[in-house]
């Protein structure tokens, strides 16, 4: 039976970091890159003479080899050498270098949450396509969501903030010359929530470390999205601290909102794919005299309003630019909901572990609890914090100039803030102009939640995709997106049993049924405009 520990930090992993691109049987037909020579090199004795290597002399990087460890071929599984170590003073490190059958490419795997442990099996699908593999546990060792770790620790900060993935980088691109006789020819980053964070900061900061990044559901500031997360789990409580909503009043408002947009896209289908534009209020479940059943009371409706307006300032005005978007409230469970055991949601401990990152030193006390929050004051004092953490630079001049690709994606049922995304890369295309889409581009997953699942298609390829665009100049005009179903298989292009498959298009297009074709494929589905 799988420990607590272990759970909290699946769950974790699964729900705020863990996708940086779906396994291998999600793969187009026929890619190239699968097809080229593979390089042939056979190791193991270079494997062994790494952990005895002097890399303390990298430029920005000063690195320590703990341990290497190779691993022979078995069935499916390549054989690799893993090269485990840190970059002074405390960034922790995996590389995974595969020996017959490197590809020739590099690329690292975010992490998720808060870091502080090394997930080797972020490494094993790119692994298998052959590829140099990075993952790190972003400057400190840590369980479950904790911050501790940053408590009195600037260093520590900055390293989880911005400074461990770039020093990684350079020391993984070292070690790579090192055992392998020259630099990868192509890096790519790939990561989603805390990973899209840092995927960002790449693109922003360190424009020359990768030529390809796949930034998944970024918190474009760190401090909009815990506060964000604060207004609503505290929105669903009355004075008492008791839920307001419940799990039925969440399908309730589900229901409905599907009622009033799901066809939107032309088809009935649970997907809402514009929930931007949806019109969807609360307030048309209102009890009364003639609807005593299957309606919410006003404190119910004045939650769900507050979740879907997001932090408002004491005029009434929006903090970030909005919440919750129609369609996501079955996902407002694992945020805002106690379990079925009574306690408090996992997301609800998560921010306030949060906060206690984002308040400068001296740190809260440690008995401090979410609901101490000020709304009206205390957000102003997240800004120092912020700094050192935040991926809202929306001028990525320097990375277009460098030749970089940039593939953005998040979930219209993701609670984290999907509004924040689009308005960053409008700034980015403000910045750009018309420049922008031969760079980057934004793909928004009707239905999806937080880096995947939900009711939407959100098994995507992407790093296929980014290797086209960045190896082929191949831009990434249509993504094949899969919802497996249960029991079933992904992979064939096609669709899957007791699943279906959908298109999607770079914003600002999204995928409307042609009204003929099987509903079930994505063929049958064709761009359109946004409004």
């Amino acid at each position: 039976m799988m420990s607590k520990s272990a759970k909290t930090w699946r769950l974790l992993y699964l729900s705020l970091g863990l996708v940086g691109y779906s396994s291998p049987s999600v793969a187009k037909a026929e890619d190239p890159a699968l097809a080229r020579p593979a390089i042939q090199v056979s190791n193991l004795s270079k494997c062994n003479e790494i952990r005895k290597a002097d890399f303390s002399g990298i430029k920005e990087a000063p690195t320590q080899i703990i341990s290497t460890e190779y691993s022979e071929r078995s069935g499916d599984k390549i054989a690799h050498c893993v090269v485990e170590g840190y970059v002074t003073p405390q960034v922790g490190f995996k590389i995974f270098l595969p020996d017959f059958g490197w590809n020739g490419k590099f690329i690292q795997i975010g992490s998720g949450g808060h870091g502080g442990v090394i997930f080797d099996s972020g490494c094993a699908a790119a692994l298998q396509r052959g590829y140099a593999c990075l993952v790190s546990d972003l400057g400190h060792k840590g369980a479950g969501g904790d911050t501790e770790w940053a408590r009195g620790n600037l260093q520590a900060r900055m390293d989880w903030g911005f400074r461990a993935t770039h020093v990684a980088t350079v020391a993984a691109k070292a070690i790579i010359q090192y055992y392998y006789g020259r630099l990868p020819s192509h890096s790519y980053f790939s990561g989603c929530s805390t990973g899209g964070r840092q995927a960002l900061q790449e693109a922003q900061k360190f424009p020359w470390d990768y030529d390809g990044i796949i930034a998944g559901a970024p918190p474009i500031r760190l401090s909009d999205l815990y506060v964000t997360f604060a207004w609503g789990a505290l929105a669903n409580r009355d004075a008492s601290g008791r839920m307001l909503l419940d799990r039925r009043d969440l399908d309730l408002l589900t229901k409905a909102a599907l009622a009033k947009c799901d066809m939107d896209d032309g088809l009935r289908d649970g997907l809402i794919a514009q929930p931007q534009q949806c019109s969807f209020r609360p307030s048309e479940l209102v009890c009364s005299e003639q609807r005593t059943s299957q309606c919410l009371t006003p404190a119910q409706i004045a939650a769900a309003e507050k979740i879907y307006s997001g932090p408002l300032d004491e005029e009434g005005k929006s903090l970030y630019g909005g919440g919750a978007l129609p369609g996501s409230e079955r996902q407002w469970e694992r945020y805002y909901l106690d379990n079925i055991s009574g306690e408090l949601p996992y997301f609800f401990n998560l921010t306030g572990g949060g906060f206690r990152m984002l308040f400068s030193d001296p740190q809260l006390p440690v008995d401090w609890k979410l609901k101490s929050f000020d709304f009206e004051k205390d957000f102003k004092m997240l800004d120092v914090m912020q700094s050192i953490y935040d991926s809202s630079n929306p001028d990525l001049t320097r990375f277009m100039n460098a030749g970089g690709k940039l593939i953005m994606f998040i979930g219209l049922n993701d609670v984290s803030m999907p509004n924040a995304v689009i308005d960053y890369y409008r700034k980015v295309g403000k910045i750009s102009g018309s420049k922008t889409n031969s760079f980057a581009r934004l793909f928004l997953l009707p239905g999806v939640d937080h880096c995947g699942g939900g009711p939407g298609a959100g098994s995507v390829d992407y790093l296929t995709y980014l290797e086209d665009w960045v190896e082929r100049q191949v831009p990434p005009s249509r993504l094949f997106a899969v919802h497996p179903g249960v029991g079933s298989r992904t992979g064939t292009g096609e669709s899957v049993a007791n699943g279906f498959s959908r298109p999607v298009f770079p914003y600002p297009t999204y995928p409307k049924y042609d009204g003929k074709g099987d509903p079930s494929k994505s063929e049958s589905f064709v761009p359109a405009e946004m409004p």
